[in-house]
């Protein structure tokens, strides 16, 4: 296994990571944004007040990306471990 390898593998699993991550973190963001707003224009200051409805977004963004996410995992998991013998010898 060479360091250009390794250097692949993990650029490939930061990739992964970010492409993973992207949905939930975006969705926070677009609903703290609204609350944010919200908050803003009644001026209610209310720490907790967004902590529901970004929870609320984050699992319906899983519920709709969760598949898509999945499989992105698992083919680069199938991918890592059909490569395995290629990388070794």
């Amino acid at each position: 296994m060479t360091p250009e390898s390794v250097l692949d593998i993990s650029r490939e699993a930061l990739y992964l990571t970010m492409l993973l991550a992207g949905p939930l973190l975006l969705s926070a963001l677009a609903v703290g944004l609204l609350i944010g707003v919200f908050q803003a224009a009644t001026q209610i200051q209310e720490m907790t007040l967004s902590f529901i409805p970004k929870l609320i977004a984050l699992v319906f963004a899983l519920l709709i990306a969760g598949p898509w996410m999945l499989a992105q995992l698992r083919d680069f998991t199938v991918n890592l471990f059909i490569n395995i013998p290629s990388m070794l010898g």
